[in-house]
């Protein structure tokens, strides 16, 4: 099949092909559609942005409207997350237009209330997160006792969700006699069981190698450091034009990040599992029409995102898993474009960058780092100042640390003012710094200062309170210090 044309379609099915732009068919497409319109179970994997979507769409709409109509639920769409079902959901209405076959997409994190209106509005196809749909089957909320589809898509994500469970007791509510289509970007060990227990007799379909990167896709790698990672970034960004899809790999990341880029000029949102569904609709539709020039994300997006355009991807970031390289690099370069992913190392990540090298099979081609970047890295780092630790007193250590002579307000060489550290006299007494008498706790601490500052040794048990009370360590450590 090299034409959408070409095939045995109703005429509304091709008058909303041709409506959308689709002529001809990618390579998933043409292989996966004939053996589906026969009736056949599939099993395809292809590389992610090849249009898998529609090539499960496609015929299962054409089956639904030649075969004898039906009241219920026809079919049901599985879908790892909210962004992709509500994806999937854009690529059905574009297809089903004027067929009268409703659908209804029941995701989490959204007001269940309209979801639940149509289904009783009477939609055929169920468009779905496996947590959501178990849970509208819990409630008795909808029926599908005649379900004639199963799609499940990016099915090894949803496993990789810990979804297994709400799958099986999803597929064990529906008819064994059902069509089972199966799509994906890889077919891991962790899934071939699913493909033996729900699927009878497949075509089994791969274009090109699951772990391949798209070919026309840069892959490009940065070594630098952590601390210059955000510097690398904004000289891309004025370097390159066009939509920057940015990964990190934590929520707080991503939103720390893109508050970094709108300080800086750039116009950027973040995506992640802690925001709303209408945050991240917002972000999704700000990015797809050009508000947003960067979309900050975390992994939940690599397969949700399906976005036009995409000039750059960058790894701020590396990935959790080598394979989650693959889905987050398949966001750019889609449909013969050309597209570049960016990945920032840091010395110690070199390890990793091999055995992503081995997943797909290829080498990331290593760019020279901008000399300003470079300097940076390699100037000594000044190590007198403590990292920030949990409970550590940056004031502290302002206050240990010495003053330089120059520009300090005293000459050369004289000693540093004493700050007495003593805690202040109990009763009222005067608080003005250094015009208090010493109480008899605070006396000992002060001697001991002054002592220090002029050589002599300190008696082991100097500062110990009356009574024998425990020792107060931590004016004694702050007046060692300033000694």
């Amino acid at each position: 099949m090299n034409l959408f044309s070409e095939l045995s379609l109703s005429s509304v099915l091709q008058s909303n092909l041709v409506k959308h732009g689709f002529v001809q068919p990618t390579p998933v497409q043409s292989k996966a559609i004939p053996p589906a319109l026969a009736g056949r179970d599939v099993v395809a994997t292809a590389q992610t942005g090849t249009g898998k979507t529609l090539a499960f769409v496609l015929p299962m709409l054409e089956s639904l409207l030649s075969g004898r109509r039906r009241a219920g639920i026809q079919a049901i769409i599985l879908s790892p997350t909210r962004e992709l079902a509500l994806q999937i959901q854009e690529t059905y209405h574009k297809l089903a237009e004027g067929t009268g076959i409703r659908a209804a997409c029941l995701v989490g994190g959204m007001n269940e209330r309209p979801q639940i209106d149509a289904v009783k509005r009477g939609a055929q196809v169920i468009i779905a997160t496996p947590g959501r749909l178990e849970d509208f089957l819990q409630r008795k909320l909808l029926q599908v006792f005649f379900n004639r589809f199963l799609i499940l898509d990016e099915a090894d994500r949803m496993l990789d969700m810990g979804f297994l469970p709400a799958i099986e007791r999803i597929v064990a509510a529906i008819p064994a006699q059902r069509q089972t289509l199966f799509f994906s970007a890889t077919i891991e060990k962790s899934v071939a069981h699913l493909v033996n227990r729900y699927l009878t007799d497949p075509e089994r379909i791969a274009i090109g190698a699951t772990t391949d990167t798209a070919s026309k896709v840069e892959l490009h790698s940065y070594e630098i450091s952590k601390d210059s990672k955000f510097e690398m970034l904004t000289h891309l960004l004025q370097q390159e034009e066009g939509t920057f899809l940015v990964f990190s790999r934590t929520k707080h990341g991503a939103d720390r990040l893109s508050r970094q880029l709108e300080r800086d000029g750039y116009r950027a949102t973040a995506i992640h599992g802690n925001r709303t569904q209408a945050q991240r609709n917002n972000a999704l539709k700000g990015f797809q029409s050009g508000t947003f020039r960067v979309l900050v994300a975390t992994d939940v997006a690599s397969r949700g995102i399906h976005v036009d355009n995409i000039s750059h991807v960058v790894n701020f970031d590396l990935p959790q898993a080598p394979e989650d390289f693959i889905h987050r690099v398949g966001r750019t370069g889609r449909a013969g474009q050309r597209g570049v992913a960016s990945t920032f190392v840091t010395p110690g990540e070199r390890g990793e960058i091999r055995r992503i090298e081995k997943e797909i099979n290829g080498k990331l081609q290593r760019q020279q780092v901008p000399a300003r970047i470079a300097a940076a890295d390699s100037a000594p780092k000044d190590y007198s100042r403590p990292p920030h630790q949990a409970g550590y007193s940056t004031r502290l250590h302002a206050e240990v640390k010495r003053p330089s002579s120059q520009g300090s307000g005293r000459p050369a060489g004289a000693p540093p003012a004493q700050r007495s550290s003593a805690p202040a006299p109990r009763g009222g007494a005067s608080s003005a710094r250094g015009t208090a008498a010493p109480s008899a706790r605070g006396a000992a601490p002060a001697a001991r200062s002054k002592a220090a500052g002029s050589g002599v040794s300190k008696p082991r048990n100097a500062g110990a309170p009356r009574n024998g009370g425990p020792r107060n360590s931590g004016s004694r450590r702050t007046a060692e210090r300033v000694a």
